[in-house]
């Protein structure tokens, strides 16, 4: 029975850590990525989030929100715009019923913007949408290779319950086709059924007939 400290050791052991505990300790993060399987160790490194423009760059307004949400957004000023005045850059957001949520939201989102100008594709949002486009593309593959396998296997089980049927039909024919010739074997042997077939084959009918003459003379 193995020990927890002797199969820690070895755990360390074999991902290369060394085992002396005079060394600066080992952080959380560092033991995560060693010995987690979880997918999301294999991800691309995201950008991080970009920091809100100073306040003084931005115009904020509130306005009246639109659509469904009740009188809750389309009665009261719940709705956050904010304008970037550097930029001319313009935002809205009416996502929930909260305005302190709402300009939390804006910011947010002002900040993705202006990261996605200044970055481009290295920006946090192109990052974010070319993992998001391969995992999609990914999981339609999956699932275009399960589709595949499915009807692969159900193509071979039709084709073998087709052989079966055949098989069925071709016993099913044969004793048909021996009773048939049993019933022609015995109507013949009675003299019911004659076939054509019969009659030139037996060498009876080949014979003449010899032509019976009556001698008897007629009354006169």
């Amino acid at each position: 029975m193995l020990r927890p400290l002797s199969s820690l050791r070895a755990l360390l052991r074999r991902a290369g850590i060394p085992e002396s505990h005079h060394g600066p300790p080992i952080s959380r993060p560092a033991l995560r990525s060693r010995f987690t399987t979880s997918p999301a160790a294999n991800l691309k490194q995201l950008p991080p989030r970009p920091k809100h423009p100073p306040e003084s760059e931005i115009e904020e307004s509130f306005l009246k929100g639109s659509g469904p949400g009740g009188q809750k957004i389309n009665k009261t000023s719940s709705a956050v715009q904010l304008k970037h005045i550097p930029t001319g850059l313009v935002v809205k957001s009416q996502a929930t019923r909260s305005r302190t949520q709402n300009r939390k939201i804006a910011r947010d989102l002002l900040a993705l913007k202006l990261d996605a100008i200044a970055n481009g594709d290295q920006s946090r949002t192109a990052v974010v949408g070319d993992v998001k486009r391969k995992r999609a593309a990914s999981k339609a593959k999956k699932s275009r290779r399960k589709y595949r396998k499915l009807v692969d296997a159900g193509a071979g089980a039709g084709s073998e319950g087709e052989g079966q049927q055949v098989e069925e039909g071709r016993e099913q024919g044969g004793e048909e086709e021996e009773g048939e010739e049993w019933e022609v074997v015995e109507e013949t042997e009675e003299g019911e059924v004659e076939t054509e077939a019969e009659r030139a084959q037996d060498p009876e009918t080949e014979r003449v007939q010899p032509i019976e003459v009556d001698n008897t003379k007629k009354d006169k």
